[in-house]
């Protein structure tokens, strides 16, 4: 009996001591997210709530919860930065979708000017932790960086399970993220117990697998004359948010939130994880090899001899042995990789965001020339009669002599930066970039020989992710104003011009291996062909395959009777050219799929933005 006492005691003094403690860490911190500086009056609402802060003692230190930006751009993160250099107590910082997907520097630059694009920090007894949430450079849902998951193993190492965390990242912790459970699952083994976000501009609050969540309101002024933000104060247990207004000084509670442990072990209900049962009902598919990265993968492969050339975002480009996966050497670069590496004989040209396009060895993996540009590259480079033809975001598009490494020619009118990968068709080069424009150069002299442009306002309409494609004597692209657009390939005109209500095509376009047809992808998940030969917009068919909603640029592709589609979920499907059913469908990550690059042999190279390469048979 005294020894029941005893341990009902020691417990009930834990408890107190424990109510004590969260009575004396009493604190508040200021959340401004979506600031994105960029836009309209958002530099000014900025300084408003920054002056607002600084001149409250009470708060101790802010977090920005990112979409610091309206585009991504060099001059804005400076320009944020330096308007968030004037708060006069602690801040800290992490990236949105706007900082990441339409970066001219692939992130690289947020890097730079802010120092990371997580945080770690303890205050007032809570730690916490911030991570980026994509997407990275690939339209698609967001997805925490494989570096950042692996950041977050590491710092959980510590095998402090008792402190309370507070997690923070600029997305809801749901499907909005193609990997939301790898964030959860990890914090959720520890003293989880809040998880802050932004991205949908509005106060709302969550219920993240029984963890509380709190949406906060972006910083812009939208249709009022004000912007706003958040104080949280953390005090007796629970979390209370206040809206605050600044300049007329009003602050109005909206919600309060309970501060309690969320670990996994308290958890009594499972929670849904992607399934691959899928890939149950195709048994002769199966990955022969996987290599797993420790960061994100961005771009697509090359093969090479027997090796097969793929980059990450830690800036390595490297080689692993095509029959095994097993890697042979590694380049190392000094800014995040986005580019599919392209292959001339022995030489690999790819390009970097450090601001160098590199030609290495295929053999060695040794540098063999590097050409410096004015600012990072996240374009893809088309090699031509032994011209490398590239794209930067300086600007300036280049043709390179991949023997020499010297320039053929440059051509410096572009608007906005270049991220796709360049046609060289009839003579010509054609591109598009971030500034809602559509080139045609002379591939010879780099001579301008045509310019369109979509008539759009919003630069975000640009197609510039969109790999163009050319059979018949046109050029088509697709772009995200849900238009298809022929051209004739000399004169640039426009042959037909459409969008097709229900048929939401966006950036993904690819061409038959007979030339005959294109491929198009929708936002629906459908397939279509479409005649390269008529007048007009002709579609030719519809598979009966349904892929869900998608956004994935990357392009179906053709090989041996087969049309490879690639998704923003990790599955590829697979289908029968002659009546456009499904052959197969396999799902490799619940990550999007780079692309699918078929080597023949009933065999196919994929690779998945978690870091994940594979070659499957099938």
């Amino acid at each position: 009996m005294m020894k029941h006492f005893f341990l009902l005691s020691t417990v009930a003094v834990l408890i107190l001591c424990r109510t004590v403690t969260m009575a004396q860490n009493t604190f508040k911190f200021a959340l401004m997210t979506d600031i994105h500086v960029g836009s309209d009056h958002a530099a000014e609402d900025v300084q408003r709530s920054v002056a607002d802060i600084n001149q409250d003692p009470s708060v101790a230190f802010v977090i920005i919860s990112g979409d610091i930006t309206e585009f991504g751009a060099d001059e804005e993160l400076q320009l944020a930065k330096r308007l968030l250099d004037s708060l006069n107590k602690p801040w800290y910082i992490i990236p949105g979708n706007h900082d990441t997907k339409w970066s001219e520097s692939g992130g690289n630059t947020f890097r730079r000017v802010f120092g990371s694009e997580t945080f770690s920090f303890r205050h007032g007894g809570y730690w916490f932790i911030g991570t980026n949430c994509g997407p990275n450079m690939r339209m698609g849902p967001g997805q925490v960086p494989r570096e950042n998951v692996v950041w977050l193993d590491n710092l959980l190492k510590t095998k402090d399970t008792t402190t309370p965390i507070i997690y923070i990242n600029h997305y809801p912790q749901n499907a909005d993220l193609n990997n939301w459970y790898e964030a959860l699952d990890r914090l959720k083994q520890h003293n989880i117990q809040l998880i802050l976000c932004g991205h949908g501009h509005a106060n709302k609050t969550f219920d993240f697998e029984n963890i509380p969540g709190v949406m906060c309101r972006s910083n812009l002024r939208a249709k009022d004359s004000i912007g706003g933000y958040n104080i949280i104060t953390v005090a007796n247990g629970q979390a209370t948010f206040e809206e605050r207004t600044p300049l007329i000084g009003k602050n109005r509670q909206w919600t309060a939130q309970p501060l309690r442990s969320h670990h996994a072990r308290y958890d009594a209900a499972p929670f849904e994880r992607p399934s691959y049962a899928m890939n149950d009902s195709f048994p002769a598919v199966k990955a022969l090899w996987t290599f797993q990265d420790n960061s994100d993968i961005g771009s697509g492969m090359a093969l090479v001899k027997n090796l097969v050339i793929s980059t990450n975002t830690a800036g390595e480009v490297y080689a692993l042995q095509a029959a095994n996966g097993k890697k042979k050497w590694t380049f190392k670069t000094g800014g995040k990789v986005y580019a599919t590496p392209v292959v001339d004989g022995d030489n690999i040209v790819v390009a970097s965001s450090d601001h160098y396009i590199y030609c290495i060895g295929a053999s060695s993996g040794k540098q063999r020339w590097r050409f410096k540009t004015d600012k990072p590259v996240v374009a893809s480079a088309q090699i031509a009669n032994g011209i490398a033809y590239i794209g930067a975001s300086d600007g300036r598009f280049r043709a390179i002599d991949v023997a020499t490494g010297k320039l053929v020619w440059e051509f410096s009118g572009v608007k906005g930066f270049v991220e796709d990968k360049p046609l060289v068709y009839q003579g010509n080069v054609y591109f598009g970039s971030w500034g809602n424009d559509f080139y045609a150069l002379d591939a010879a002299t780099g001579t301008l020989k045509w310019k369109w442009n979509n008539g759009a306002s919003n630069r975000m309409f640009s197609p510039a992710a969109c790999y163009p494609v050319g059979a018949q004597g046109k050029v088509f692209i697709v772009a995200p104003d849900r238009y298809m657009t022929a051209f004739d390939s000399q004169t640039g005109n426009v042959i037909w011009r459409k969008t097709v209500p229900g048929v939401r095509m966006r950036e993904s376009i690819g061409l038959a291996a007979d030339s005959s047809q294109t491929f198009i992808k929708t936002m629906d998940g459908n397939l279509y062909g479409v005649s390269a030969a008529a007048d007009t917009m002709q579609l030719l068919w519809k598979s009966p395959i349904e892929m869900g909603y998608e956004l994935n640029p990357a392009a179906a592709v053709e090989r041996d009777g087969v049309i490879f589609t690639p998704t923003h979920s990790g599955v590829v499907y697979a289908v029968n050219r002659n009546d456009y059913t499904l052959l197969w469908k396999h799902k490799l990550s619940n990550c999007l799929v780079n692309a699918v690059l078929p080597i023949g042999n009933r065999k196919v190279l994929v690779s998945t933005m978690d870091g994940k390469l594979a070659c499957i048979g099938y």
